[in-house]
């Protein structure tokens, strides 16, 4: 990608671990300036800017509950005061059934607040990241946007109702602010994840059933769970000019697990 991101600035919600701290540092290794934030895992937030600034990159972390608009502005605006602008935004702060921190529940029996907790998180946290990126990329002219479905809005499994919901609702997002910004130039895509290895959604998954993912592996094609840097590498992508007149996309990563 040579020097595409030597200067701009890449903000990553939910990047105090998983795939969030792994793309934000490969933002950073690829000469972006980084903007690291979470609603609550402060440590983690702040072990993902030790990182990259180790690996001789700059980064600053900001705390913003993505489901709070006021936050979320001052998030927006606390960057390009910052930085100067907004080239780059992945959002990618989301919840999930993992046994441990939300549990598995059949909407028969869902309670309001893991529904709303789910959908506030997921949905509503993209939109109203979505709404304040999107006023600035317009200011500016340019820029690209990831969002981060599920391959959950394919396949379904019981437990997963609010999930679901919320990952489609997040390829709807992202297609309708395609078509808005498309003749700004401003790019937005998603990514579909498939079973993610080193989330805590995996690991919480794993540590309730010690079999999970050998099991869920079971039903990949290529035999494996998704790594974070797979990920990564996907989202610098669909920022990348290599990916110039792709927009409103919903791309797959996911050893062809939705394929069967």
């Amino acid at each position: 990608m040579g020097k595409f991101f030597q200067g701009k600035v890449a903000l990553i919600t939910g990047s105090a671990s998983g795939i969030g701290r792994i793309t934000a540092q490969a933002f950073a290794r690829e000469g972006a300036n980084v903007v690291v934030t979470t609603g609550s895992n402060i440590k983690g937030a702040e072990e993902t800017v030790r990182l990259i600034q180790a690996a001789g990159g700059e980064a600053s972390f900001i705390q913003c509950d993505v489901s709070k608009a006021r936050e979320v502005e001052a998030l927006i605006a606390k960057t390009v005061e910052h930085y100067g602008s907004l080239d780059f935004a992945f959002n990618n702060a989301g919840v999930g059934p993992d046994g441990v921190r939300i549990p598995f529940v059949s909407l028969a029996e869902c309670p309001e607040d893991i529904w709303d907790r789910t959908i506030n998180t997921n949905l509503k946290g993209v939109w109203l990241c979505l709404k304040y990126e999107m006023q600035q990329m317009l200011k500016q002219k340019s820029g690209a946007i990831v969002n981060t479905s599920s391959v959950g809005t394919v396949k379904f499994d019981p437990g997963f109702g609010a999930y679901a919901a919320s990952k489609t609702g997040v390829i709807a997002l992202t297609k309708t602010a395609a078509v808005e910004c498309a003749a700004s130039g401003i790019r937005i895509n998603a990514i579909c994840p498939g079973p993610t290895a080193h989330t805590g959604l995996s690991e919480n998954t794993s540590n309730t059933n010690p079999e999970g993912h050998d099991k869920i592996a079971q039903r990949i094609p290529m035999g494996r769970l998704t790594q974070p840097e797979e990920i990564a590498a996907a989202v610098l992508w669909l920022c990348s000019k290599d990916a110039s007149f792709i927009t409103g996309n919903a791309l797959s990563v996911d050893g062809g697990f939705t394929l069967i």
